[in-house]
């Protein structure tokens, strides 16, 4: 396999799992959250850093499906899981672990790496969403 089969197989597999993502975000009761935050996430990663981003992710998260916060919660989770199936392994998680934990731990360059990956991911979530997803966040 070239080089260049392999990258489209990359990035066929990034957009199965972003598919598939973004298909389980619509069906969450705060849907339209998932697909505000997932458009405006790769701008905070690119404005402040892949840690930070996450940090307030985090932060924000909620397991209670019924609150704006579940979105981030899942949002969180589906990079995570996404970078723990990622073919190129550029960070190792275990079920166990936090993927903050694990970012801050990253040299520079695998820093970059895992960055320009989630962006990747996000590119593919961000236009699934979007087609799946009917109208804008809600004020409530």
């Amino acid at each position: 396999m070239n080089n260049e089969s392999k990258l489209k197989g990359l990035d066929r597999g990034r957009a199965k799992f972003a598919y598939d993502c973004a298909k389980e975000g619509s069906t969450i009761p705060k849907k339209k959250e998932y697909k505000s935050y997932v458009k405006k996430i790769p701008l905070l990663i690119k404005t402040n850093g892949l840690g930070a981003t996450f940090a307030f992710v985090k932060s924000k998260s909620d397991a209670d499906n019924k609150k704006s916060g579940y979105a981030y919660h899942l949002i969180y989770q589906q990079t995570a899981d996404w970078l723990k199936n990622d073919e190129k392994k550029l960070i190792i998680l275990n079920n166990a672990d936090d993927l903050i934990g694990k970012i801050i731990d990253l040299d520079s360059p695998e820093y970059r790496a895992v960055t320009n990956e989630v962006l990747a991911f996000f590119t593919w979530l961000r236009r699934f969403a979007d087609g799946m997803i009917e109208g804008e966040a809600d004020d409530d």
